[in-house]
């Protein structure tokens, strides 16, 4: 999704505010789950369910729609 917005992993971390780019690639790549409370920053920035950033298995199938 970050991507998609044509953003940055530095320019996500500056968006949520007192999160390092290195922590947004450590969440991509699965290396790291981030707090319960950065899952729902996450979900708010992107303006998505949460289930939609963190289950493939649902956003690739359709079952959890877009806000």
């Amino acid at each position: 999704m970050r991507a998609e917005r044509g953003w940055s992993q530095g320019e996500v971390a500056e968006r949520l505010g007192g999160v390092s780019r290195q922590a947004i690639n450590a969440i991509e790549t699965g290396r790291h789950d981030p707090t319960l409370e950065l899952a729902f920053r996450l979900a708010a920035l992107f303006d998505v369910p949460l289930e939609r950033l963190f289950d493939p298995e649902l956003a690739s199938k359709g079952k959890v729609p877009r806000r």
